[in-house]
């Protein structure tokens, strides 16, 4: 290989073989992994809530939530509202579209999120936080996302999750 012209740009790096240019392409797809509440309605083409699907994906991972919700003696009675849970469903929605970067409705029309504050009126212990995320994992399967979309959802939930915990006590 020849020096390239532009000092600046690095010398171009030919692939070992043809089978390995194709399997693992030189130009990605530029994502951004990390989340932040969009700034307008409209949420950036590279946001996570943009990438798996918007509103249509987050309300099918919390209504499939919801349905094991309904069935788990713990943690339904968290929810006063019960057995009709559209307003917790509608809620957690917008929490999670928001935080993925989708619309910011949720803090328009809630405020600041303060999940450890509005979770604290509940017991939260490790029994319940097991059980909301044994929910979720559930319904998030059901999305099929990609594996690197899935892990990082999944991160961020089980991360949510352990830091809800207010009580080690039954």
């Amino acid at each position: 290989m020849t020096e390239p012209e532009n000092a600046t740009e690095p010398a171009p790096v030919a692939p070992a073989d043809a089978t390995a240019s194709a399997a693992f392409p030189t130009k990605l797809p530029k994502i951004r992994l990390i989340a932040k509440p969009a700034l307008t309605p409209d949420a950036p083409e590279d946001s996570m809530w943009e990438l798996i699907g918007g509103r249509n994906t987050f309300e099918k991972l919390v209504r499939q939530f919801y349905v094991g919700v309904a069935t788990d003696d713990v943690l339904l009675p968290m929810y006063p509202e019960q057995p009709d849970l559209e307003g917790a469903i509608q809620r957690l929605t917008g929490f999670l579209e928001q935080y993925w970067g989708g619309p910011n409705t949720y803090s328009q029309e809630r405020g600041h999120p303060r999940l450890r504050m509005r979770h604290q009126p509940f017991t939260v212990n490790p029994d319940a936080r097991d059980r909301w995320l044994h929910h979720m994992r559930v319904a998030l399967d059901t999305l099929e996302l990609p594996p690197l979309y899935d892990a990082e959802i999944w991160a961020y939930l089980d991360r949510a999750a352990h830091a809800m915990v207010n009580t080690f006590e039954e």
